[in-house]
């Protein structure tokens, strides 16, 4: 086969449509936009979401509430879930996500004092709790913030 003997699939492509050739055509003279009106002056048409001059839905309906788009999504998980861990780990967000106790770590991960650590870990996340902090060094492990 040779390079000028490519061409596409049967039936796969088709002569673009010219609207406004003449009546002949089946879609001459208004070229499908009616007569007169907004629709068929050049440039007319309304933007999305106009109504023809009333209050549009958007304005109509009540808004509620506020969202910071400067704020943070963290994770948080309980200093107990690290037990899973073998001494001497250093745990870090990949090792946490491999473990199934983070899946999808957001903005950060921080760590929570609720249970007991009995492992001694080297645990590197974004934030811990006060009480987090001191569990995993009293059970001889590292918190560090990264």
């Amino acid at each position: 086969m040779k390079l000028y003997e490519l061409k596409p699939a049967e039936g796969s492509t088709s002569n673009g449509f010219r609207r406004g050739r003449g009546h002949g055509s089946g879609n001459g003279k208004t070229a499908g936009k009616g007569h007169k009106g907004q629709n068929a002056r050049s440039g007319g048409g309304v933007r999305p979401g106009f109504e023809g001059g009333q209050m549009p839905l958007y304005r109509r309906i009540p808004k509620r509430g506020f969202k910071c788009i400067n704020s943070k999504e963290i994770v948080a998980i309980n200093v107990n879930l690290l037990n899973v861990f073998e001494d001497g780990t250093v745990v870090d967000i990949a090792a946490l996500q491999s473990k199934g106790l983070v899946s999808n770590p957001r903005d950060g991960v921080k760590i929570l004092g609720n249970g007991d650590i009995t492992k001694k870990l080297t645990v590197q996340v974004n934030a811990f709790s006060a009480s987090a902090k001191e569990k995993i060094e009293a059970a001889g492990g590292k918190a560090e913030v990264i």
